[in-house]
């Protein structure tokens, strides 16, 4: 286990729109409003046509292979993530969201893009004094969290 203490920052409560992207809205908010590490809370609809990375083809294959999920009608959202520079300081979410329809519910990441359904409700807790970075490691081909 690796860990670094923090403080607790700034609250955000940010509404997104019908056909915001996710991903994109968050850390442009981050980077506009200079937020180098956050923890964040979201809760709304996901629309048809976004989609979600639902695991590794082959867990023992590295770098893995995404499967990808195609939300084909509009969903209901709850979800939480970490924002985490990267090695050039650019903010990056990483996110998973349990998106129900009906009776089923699919989980995932929403690197490959979420569209709003109407509204989203964002919840945004700056990390301040946060030494965290997502470096990459070249023995998984991920981007690690390294606190």
């Amino acid at each position: 286990m690796k860990f670094s203490e923090c403080k607790k920052g700034r609250t955000f409560v940010i509404h997104l729109e019908h056909g915001d992207i996710v991903h994109k809205e968050i850390e442009g908010f981050a980077k506009k409003h200079g937020i180098r590490a956050a923890s964040v809370l979201a809760l709304g609809g996901a629309d048809k046509g976004s989609r979600l990375i639902v695991g590794p083809e082959d867990g023992q294959a590295t770098p893995p292979l995404p499967m990808e999920y195609l939300l084909e009608d509009v969903h209901e959202i709850t979800g939480t993530g970490t924002v985490f520079p990267d090695e050039e300081g650019t903010p990056i979410l990483h996110m998973h969201i349990a998106s129900g329809r009906g009776g089923a519910t699919i989980t995932g990441c929403i690197r490959n893009g979420v569209k709003v359904w109407k509204t989203m409700e964002i919840i945004l807790f700056e990390l301040a004094d946060s030494s965290g970075a997502r470096v990459f490691d070249p023995q998984t081909g991920l981007k690690l969290l390294r606190p």
